[in-house]
């Protein structure tokens, strides 16, 4: 349960990031897209007074304010500032036909000197519009035979936009910490009612377990006696097959949990496990008239528990007896970063996802009556507690079960 409250809370960090990444991202996208606007209605306005603003002019062609006017207003802000023509910092370069002729139309710019301003004016004579050098934004048309390059300063305009940037990855940064602080503080009790659920489920089976050894115990002692006094038969036999069914089951009820915590681990020779395992069920593959394909590499080991990989290795070829029509494939390789156990038989069920075998109690719909759904429950858990994961499909009349350790 510790493993699904981790997974709950990295999942909703991972939400929160992605929405407010998103929102965040739209806010300043559209900050610094507005910022853009107005330096091309800038550029604009140069370019429809060929490169300059006309002294006594306002940038919307009337004439200039001054303080002393009476009539003076105070305009809009932005690039429809009556202020703005006198404190925007621009440059403009005229170049020939050819290009090799150069005149400052209008150089009101202090970053920069003519001469260094003429040879940025070139480097940009092929281009239409954008920005260059970070913060300047420029413009290039045609007029007479001629090719204006006007570049306007634009940092101090987008210094704003840059700060409102920075605030935001800064929010976003401290909101995704108090975020996990706080899904930390909580997480806990909103699974509470889950764990208490689990818990008791875990205490049934066990205590089910308990309850079922003692009269399958008298039952086997009884049956004994029967065919001790009457010698065995076949109806003793049918007997002892569904005690030992039964025994079978409670075992695996008393293993609940068992893989769910991390126990001692050692190194494994997994290809040795699986390779013993399956010589070990060749006869069982062939009464069952299945033919058995294996594919193990050799020397494959990894740090597991011993008892887990013998249980894993047992489950797989259980089910895979089970419920394999003619054939079953076994595989074993070594990835970059992974082992892959892979095993493989034709069925009749339907193509799609089957990860829910791994539910406990839960069974697939070609199971056998007496298939209790708890032997691939354990393969999950064993996976789990090695860090691995597990999925299982099935296409084109092929079942495949994947595990990655």
């Amino acid at each position: 349960m510790n493993k699904v409250i981790k997974r709950f809370r990295a999942y909703a960090v991972a939400l929160i990031f992605v929405l407010l990444t998103l929102l965040l991202g739209i806010i300043n996208g559209i900050n610094f897209t507005m910022a853009s606007e107005d330096a091309d209605r800038i550029t604009a306005m140069l370019a429809e007074q060929q490169g300059m603003f006309a002294r006594g002019e306002s940038a919307q062609g009337g004439t200039a304010f001054t303080p002393g006017d009476r009539n003076f207003r105070i305009g809009p802000m932005g690039p429809s500032s009556p202020e703005m023509r006198s404190s925007v910092r621009y440059f403009t370069v005229a170049f020939s036909a050819d290009g090799q002729t150069a005149q400052t139309i209008a150089y009101q710019i202090s970053a920069v000197s003519e001469d260094e301003a003429r040879d940025w004016a070139a480097s940009l004579m092929k281009e239409d519009t954008g920005w260059t050098r970070g913060t300047y934004r420029y413009r290039v048309y045609r007029n007479n035979g001629l090719t204006y390059v006007t570049v306007i300063d634009q940092g101090r305009e987008l210094l704003p936009s840059y700060r409102i940037l920075m605030i935001s990855v800064i929010g976003e940064v401290l909101f995704l910490i108090s975020s996990w602080f706080v899904l930390t503080a909580i997480g806990r009790k909103i699974y509470a009612p889950l764990e208490e659920a689990d818990r008791k489920q875990k205490n049934f089976m066990k205590n089910a377990n308990k309850e079922l050894r003692i009269p399958l115990t008298v039952i086997s002692g009884n049956l004994e006696l029967i065919e001790r006094d009457g010698g065995p038969n076949e109806q003793t036999a049918a007997v002892r097959r569904q005690l030992g069914k039964l025994f079978e089951l409670t075992g695996k009820l008393d293993k609940i949990g068992v893989y769910e915590e991390e126990s001692e681990r050692e190194e494994v020779s997994l290809s040795a496990v699986l390779e013993k395992a399956l010589s070990a069920a060749e006869s069982s593959f062939a009464l069952k008239g299945l033919s058995l394909e294996k594919n193990i590499q050799p020397n494959i080991a990894i740090q597991a528990d011993p008892a887990g990989m013998e249980m894993l290795a047992a489950e797989l070829i259980r089910n895979a007896l089970k419920y394999a029509d003619s054939w079953v494939s076994f595989s074993l390789e070594r990835t970059k970063d992974r082992v892959i156990l892979e095993t493989r038989n034709d069925t009749d069920l339907p193509d799609g996802p089957a990860d829910q075998i791994f539910d406990r109690f839960t069974t697939l719909d070609n199971a056998a009556k007496e298939d209790s759904g708890m032997g691939l429950a354990y393969v999950k858990d064993i996976v789990k507690a090695h860090k691995g994961r597990a999925a299982a499909s099935v296409a084109e009349g092929i079942f495949t079960l994947r595990i990655a350790l």
